[in-house]
């Protein structure tokens, strides 16, 4: 048990609350444990017929993966933390998404990286006006993992690649289009909705969803998003970006000049693969390729230098689209020697995407 991550049974519901509002909930390696914990506990105890994910406070319910540590165990050399964090919250991610009962996360505020992980895999995934989702990794010098990959190739069209590749955040409309929310619902409705599904342990108690307030952006823009986005590659994205000579190609343009050229190169690759396999276990296996590295040979710790520790937010990234070589990106995604292979679980979601 940690204090930032309460888990306990309320009638017949097991909860999960995140409980650290001040860090915006971002997800640490210990919660990841005491999730996971949970999980396994109420799988198969008759009295629990049901999972509810919720979040203190107004602004966040996850912000994404707290990742100072293992910042801070990468510039010494320890490459070991940041590998033991990612193994053990994609299989979190999994069990998740592999659940046999249903789970029900309500997801306020920022949701981005380790949130997605958390709460975009349950099997009823609700939404509200504050919400705001995005997978930003590229500006970090990652890619979008936690299953992210999956969720993205899922997307209409080439949204994933377009969402991978800038970390655009995504409205409530938005989220619900691209395939990351189910439900939006009031965000004053949840307490008596939470109360009832612990009281009853039963999904009729979910009311149906309404209509967000605003329209998609995403989908209003796919016809753009799908025609630069299907290019093979990022030299051709933003080769095709420039010739748009448009407010759209301008405003992703300045975007991706911020992020990480070899994160957002692997991350089109990654989500394309994605989208062939079809196996989210897969897809957590081949994010983990990356993220096994990335302290090493990636460019991670220089976009958490500027991001997160410095905040002076100008990384001064190894490499440039123009520079970027095939060779770089496949030594990142390459297969893991067999002593650092995990298999994360067997393809069995608990909701059709």
């Amino acid at each position: 048990m940690t204090d930032d991550l309460r888990t306990y049974v309320q009638g017949h519901a097991g909860r999960i609350t995140f409980a650290r509002p001040k860090a915006l909930n971002a997800l640490n390696h210990p919660m990841c444990l005491t999730l996971e914990r949970a999980l396994d506990a109420w799988r198969d105890d008759a009295a629990v017929a049901l999972i509810v994910i919720d979040a203190q406070g107004e602004r966040a319910f996850c912000a994404g993966g707290d990742i100072a540590a293992v910042y801070h165990a990468g510039i010494t050399g320890d490459f070991t933390t940041g590998q033991q964090f990612w193994r053990d919250e994609y299989r979190m991610n999994a069990k998740i998404a592999a659940y046999p009962k249903p789970i029900i996360a309500f997801m306020q505020g920022f949701v981005m990286g380790g949130g997605v992980g958390v709460g975009a895999h349950a099997s009823h995934r609700i939404i509200g006006a504050s919400t705001q989702m995005a997978m930003p990794e590229s500006g970090i010098g990652l890619i979008p993992d936690v299953g992210g990959t999956y969720l993205l190739a899922h997307a209409p069209g080439h949204i994933g690649e377009y969402l991978g590749v800038t970390g655009a955040r995504m409205t409530p409309a938005d989220a619900l289009y691209a395939g990351f929310a189910d439900r939006y619902l009031p965000e004053e409705t949840w307490p008596q909705i939470i109360q009832a599904l612990c009281d009853h342990g039963d999904l009729r108690d979910m009311p149906s969803g309404q209509t967000p307030p605003n329209s998609s952006t995403l989908e209003a823009m796919r016809p753009q998003i799908d025609a630069i986005f299907s290019r093979p590659d990022l030299e051709q994205i933003l080769t095709a970006l420039r010739a748009a000579d448009s407010e759209f190609g301008h405003k992703t343009l300045s975007v991706v000049a911020r992020n990480a050229a070899l994160s957002m190169q692997a991350a089109i690759q990654l989500i394309r693969i994605a989208r062939a396999q079809n196996d989210i276990c897969q897809a957590l296996s081949n994010e983990y390729r990356f993220t096994y590295r990335a302290c090493e040979l990636a460019e991670f710790l220089e976009g958490v230098r500027a991001q997160i520790i410095d905040k002076d937010r100008t990384p001064h990234w190894q490499d440039t689209p123009d520079s970027l070589t095939s060779q770089r990106v496949q030594a990142l995604l390459a297969p893991l020697p067999a002593q650092a292979g995990i298999n994360f679980g067997a393809p069995a979601p608990n909701r059709a995407l």
